[in-house]
């Protein structure tokens, strides 16, 4: 689904994004119990750097993002800005923020920001997210 007349205007400058172990990703909690760990449910901001991704993972359960900013590419196609994705529980993906690594930013070049709810929490994949099931 995409929200073609939601307009956004996203500033981020101010959100203390916490780094993670992937370059160019980054993360604020929203709602997280860092006890239960990445398997537990989660409600989050999700900062990709262009050309920059999160490693292939399996949801535990579903999970409903809204690109808030900029976009991605994963197994399911390009979801930018005003997209709303649904990842069904068993689904596996690696997602992929468009544009190119390292380069100047501008329209074409923005990070994505996500807000994702991961209602089970996702678990890292080895290697490639070759078998990816399909979406309903």
């Amino acid at each position: 689904m995409n929200l073609t007349r939601l307009v956004l205007d996203v500033r981020d400058a101010g959100v203390p994004w916490r780094e993670t172990r992937f370059p160019g990703v980054s993360w604020w909690p929203l709602h997280f119990d860092p006890a239960a760990g990445p398997e537990s449910p989660a409600t989050v901001l999700i900062r990709m750097e262009p050309g920059r991704g999160y490693p292939a993972h399996e949801h535990l359960d579903v999970e409903d993002v809204l690109v808030l900013q900029g976009g991605y590419a994963d197994e399911f196609g390009d979801h930018r800005a005003g997209a709303y994705v649904r990842y069904p529980a068993g689904s596996r993906h690696a997602p992929v923020a468009l544009g190119e690594p390292d380069r100047r930013p501008d329209a074409a070049h923005l990070p994505c920001i996500l807000f994702a709810v991961a209602r089970g929490g996702v678990r890292q994949l080895e290697g490639p997210s070759a078998s990816v099931r399909s979406r309903p």
